[in-house]
């Protein structure tokens, strides 16, 4: 569902940056059907055990010149560097993110920056944070209440 949404609306990153993990490769391999041949993917440990601070330190050296860059990680990892690059935006969306980053949640972050390696703490603004569970609910069969 998130593959979709990616290639729907037009969100689809130039560049991936995945752990070494299976559980994130298996992530992966759900999206790559979803998008192009010719993305620049990355495997690496950098990504793997550790926190929000090295995700930041694997970002500014990995991301390059990617205009469009996406991270495959782990909680609570994941969900900390998101908080950790927002500085505006949406703040209902920031609380979001803060209650819960479900398994192959998707926060849009966007940057005033030219290349990764300029990456600060809290230069974001956040545009969107996307659940699987809410794009089941908009794109699949009504919910019935047993209630």
């Amino acid at each position: 569902m998130i593959g979709e949404h990616l290639a729907t609306h037009r969100l689809v990153p130039d560049r991936i940056l995945c752990s070494s993990a299976r559980r994130t490769r298996e992530t992966l391999m759900g999206l790559m059907p979803m998008i192009p041949s010719d993305l620049d993917i990355r495997i690496t440990r950098d990504l793997y055990d550790v926190g929000a601070d090295a995700y930041l330190d694997c970002i500014g050296a990995l991301g390059g010149n990617a205009r469009h860059l996406m991270l495959i990680g782990h909680n609570p990892s994941i969900q900390d560097t998101a908080l950790e690059l927002i500085g505006n935006g949406n703040p209902a969306l920031r609380e979001e993110i803060a209650a819960k980053f479900p398994t192959a949640g998707l926060a849009v972050i966007d940057f005033d920056i030219h290349k990764w390696s300029e990456l600060r703490p809290r230069t974001g603004r956040i545009v969107a944070f996307f659940r699987p569970r809410e794009l089941e609910l908009v794109g699949g069969e009504p919910v019935i209440d047993d209630e």
